[in-house]
Parts: structure tokens; C-alpha cells; sequence
């Protein structure tokens, strides 16, 4: 008798300091907190461990950055840019936002330009057309950083011809997450290379194990061309974005392609996430052209998130926009697990009369995460925010518009975990006629969804909200 209260005295004492380890690391995160310690708490020992295992945060990814500051090649990629004073561009798209210009350009590095031309692709196939053709008229490099790359048809289509441009002396690197392209083939990674191309593996699984950063994805979907055109958004490569996916049917997704002086942020980010990922430092020099002078005069803002950064820019940014806002907001998000402060600021402008409208998904492509996302439903609905389920197929497009005033698109969920733990990049977006095509694109969405109402939403099942209730508690990890 006196063993076993010794054995349960040290089972609870075990208990004890493993919570207290839990609260000192995620003091910070209280809905991560929370869910820790249930885990912990529900799968004693084993739930500590897994926090362990996943729970580390990259930190060295900023060392690398610091080496190439201290290059001074930011300076010099700065000295190119048609760089505004505050007031200048304050006066063209801010004249009475004068805190949100503030917050938009405090984060280090986070700089407005004003030399672009914007063009928004809609849905898979205008996507792929414009980026292979970009790739076919590419003349000196060709760099891809995304998140999921399949071995399918479309990927096929991208092996072709980026071997192609590799033979005629194009310089071509791919980078691919290893826990997003966990499926892609070890023979496509092999014909790459054979066929010259540089393919590296950002974190791959057994690395990102042994590390502790198997938490840490990179969820980017960047092309850049020539240092010229860039590209970023919801699309990744994979026929999937074609529609060709039987449960999912018709995809609904929200690419943007980059010129001007925007793309150097996106360089960046790619020679970042090389240096990281495959060990070497490219000169920014040649991969961050002169851009002229004149031409287009469109402003955007690139924001870029990771868990290596002391705050979590794309959050705050989303946040500011929102609390900006004076006559409507709308929201397209595959997966809404919204940040608290970011839920309540929703809620907060319905109730003050803002015309706020979310559409989300009809149909799951993880149905643990959608659970997770109608868990957030009702205290929109309660709020008098109008929330739609999309009908025609599965839209993963990452659109935020505030008035007439900003948008936002990117590769960033509404989602714990592209706020804080993935590395992820959004295009801030402020020019009328930009605008005003992602608004005809939400108009004909919110024809091909269908309305949640308060009423019909409360009369759901008690399996679905125990369901859904499980899923956020669950939620900072999805």
C-alpha cells in the first residue's frame, strides 16, 4: 500500500512540474496555454512530450538574416526603391488613417512602395497560365518557394519546363516544405536535379524532428522571375487548384502577380529561406535588379510572419485594417481560428453598425478544422456579423477588404497557426482598381454560398457542438 502511494505521489508530482514547465513556455499564448495543459493533463507524460517535441520555435532563421544585414545589402536594395515620405504617401491613401499608416510600416523592414503593377488571377487555371508563362520568357532565374508541390499533372507540366529553362543556362531553384510536400516523389526531386535545377527541402520531417521544429512550416507561395514579376497567394502546385480533386471539386482561389519594386520584398523572403534551407547566400545584387523610374504608380505592402519574429506582423496588420474600418469588412478564409482580439474586433464593428460578412467553407478538406472553424461561428451571428458557406466547391482564398480603403492577399489563414507558428507572407493592397476586381470576385462568391442564419445555426445537433467544442480546444495547433 505505502509503494503504491509513493508510485501515485511521483505520477502527480511528475504532473505537477510538467504543467509548470507547460505555463513558463507559453505564458505568453494563454489559448495555447490552455490547450497544453488539457493535453497534458488528459494524456499525462505523453501529451508533455509531444508538447516538447513540436514545440521549439526557429530562431535561427533571424541569425541568417543578420548576416546578410550586416552586408549591408539591404541598404542597397533600399537606395533603388521609390521610397515616400510617411506624409507623401500619407496624403495619397491615408490622409485620415494616420494610425493605421503607422502601424502598417512600424515592423522593421516593412516599408510601403509605390512603383507596382497589380494583377489579380482568380482560380487555378488564369494562375498557372500566367506563371508558366512567366517562367517561358524567364531570361536570367527563376526562383519557387512553396509549400505543397505534387508529382501530378500540373507538376509535371512545372518539371518540364523549368528543366527547359535550366538547359538554355537559366538559373532555376525550387524550395518545398517538408511537411506540405510530405507526398512529392523522391524521382520528381531527382529529375529536377538532373535536369539542373537546384531543389532543396525546407525542413524536412526527419530533421524537423530531431530539432523539435516539426511545428515550424513554411506555408509560402512565392515565384519571383527575373527579380522583375513576383507572385504570392493561396495556390500552391498541385491539380488540386485545377478542380481535379474528386471529394473537393471546384477550387476557389485568389493568386496576385507582382511588378515593380514589391518584389524585391519577395526576393527576400526567397533568399532567406535559401540561405536556411539550402546553406548558401546568394548576392542580392544580382537577383534584385534596377527598376526604372516612372511606369506604374500602384502602392502595396508586402507583410511577412514567422515564428522566428518577436511579434506577429500579419496579425496586427489585419487588426489595424479592421479597426479602421468605417462602412464594411469583408473576409474569404478557407479556416477561420481566429486570434481573440481579432474575433472580438469582428464583432465589435457589426455591433457598431460596419456591414462585416465572412465566407467560409461548405465543404471541408479537413474536417477536423472545419469543426474547429463553425466553433466561431455563433458569436459572429450574435453579433450581427453575415457569414455564408461556400457551395460551389472548396474555397481557399485569403482575402481581407476594409471599405474602399485596403486589401489583403496572401498566403496567411484566419488561423492560429499562420499568425504564429508558419512562415507566411501577404500582399497589402491599396490601389481603387485593385479594389474594386476583389470586390466583383467576393459579389459573385457570396452568389455561390449559402447564408448561415442565427436561429438554423443554434438548432444544430449536440454531437456537432461537442464536435466542435473538442476542435477549439484543439485549435491553436491547427
Amino acid at each position: 500500500m505505502t509503494g503504491w502511494l509513493t508510485a501515485a505521489a511521483v505520477f502527480f508530482f511528475g504532473l505537477i512540474i510538467q504543467s509548470a514547465i507547460i505555463i513558463g513556455m507559453e505564458r505568453k499564448r494563454p489559448a495555447k496555454l490552455a490547450a497544453w495543459l488539457t493535453i497534458s493533463l488528459l494524456l499525462p507524460y505523453v501529451g508533455f512530450a509531444v508538447r516538447m517535441l513540436l514545440g521549439r520555435t526557429l530562431k535561427s532563421r533571424d541569425k541568417t538574416l543578420l548576416q546578410y544585414e550586416s552586408q549591408g545589402w539591404l541598404a542597397a536594395r533600399n537606395s533603388s526603391l521609390c521610397a515616400q515620405q510617411a506624409s507623401d504617401i500619407g496624403n495619397v491613401h491615408f490622409a485620415e488613417e494616420t494610425k493605421l499608416y503607422t502601424l502598417l510600416t512600424a515592423e522593421p523592414g516593412q516599408q510601403i512602395t509605390l512603383r507596382n503593377r497589380t494583377k489579380i488571377l482568380t482560380n487555378g487555371e488564369a494562375n498557372f497560365d500566367t506563371i508558366l508563362t512567366s517562367i517561358t520568357n524567364a531570361k536570367h532565374h527563376i526562383h519557387l518557394d512553396y509549400y505543397t508541390i505534387r508529382d501530378d499533372e500540373i507538376g509535371r507540366r512545372f518539371l518540364g519546363l523549368l528543366t527547359a529553362k535550366a538547359s538554355e543556362g537559366v538559373e532555376v531553384r525550387i524550395l518545398f516544405d517538408g511537411v506540405g510536400s510530405y507526398r512529392l516523389s523522391r524521382s520528381y526531386v531527382k529529375q529536377l536535379k538532373a535536369g539542373g535545377v537546384q531543389a532543396f527541402c525546407f525542413l524536412p520531417p526527419y530533421k524537423a524532428i530531431f530539432k523539435r521544429l516539426l511545428n515550424n512550416r513554411n506555408h509560402s507561395k512565392i515565384a519571383v522571375i527575373d527579380g522583375t514579376v513576383g507572385f504570392v497567394g493561396g495556390m500552391n502546385i498541385g491539380d488540386e487548384y485545377l478542380g481535379k480533386e474528386k471529394k473537393l471539386g471546384f477550387w476557389r482561389d485568389t493568386q496576385l502577380q507582382l511588378e515593380g519594386d514589391s518584389v524585391y520584398w519577395l526576393q527576400e523572403l526567397f533568399l532567406k529561406d535559401w540561405a536556411f534551407a539550402a546553406g548558401e547566400r546568394l548576392s542580392p545584387s544580382r537577383y534584385m535588379p534596377y527598376h526604372e523610374q516612372g511606369g506604374p504608380q500602384e502602392a502595396v505592402l508586402i507583410v511577412s510572419s514567422g515564428p522566428d519574429r518577436s511579434g506577429a506582423p500579419i496579425l496586427e496588420t489585419m487588426f489595424a485594417a479592421v479597426s479602421a474600418a468605417k462602412s464594411r469588412i469583408y473576409l474569404t478564409t478557407p479556416y477561420f481560428i481566429p486570434d481573440a482580439s481579432l474575433l472580438a474586433a469582428l464583432c465589435t464593428a457589426a455591433k457598431s453598425g460596419i456591414d462585416v460578412r465572412v465566407i467560409i467553407p461548405g465543404v471541408a478538406d479537413t474536417q477536423l478544422v472545419l469543426w474547429a472553424t463553425l466553433s466561431y461561428i455563433e458569436p459572429l451571428l450574435s453579433s450581427g456579423v453575415k457569414v455564408y458557406r461556400y457551395q460551389k466547391g472548396f474555397i481557399h482564398a485569403k482575402v481581407l477588404l476594409v471599405d474602399q480603403m485596403v486589401a489583403s492577399v496572401g498566403t496567411a489563414n484566419m488561423d492560429m497557426r499562420s499568425f504564429h507558428s508558419n512562415y507566411e507572407q501577404n500582399a497589402m493592397l491599396f490601389d481603387e482598381a485593385v479594389i474594386a476586381r476583389l470586390d466583383r470576385d467576393f459579389a459573385q462568391d457570396l452568389l455561390d454560398s449559402e447564408q448561415i442564419t442565427l436561429e438554423s445555426f443554434q438548432q444544430r445537433s449536440k454531437t456537432e457542438k461537442l464536435k466542435e467544442a473538442i476542435s477549439q480546444l484543439l485549435s491553436p495547433f491547427l
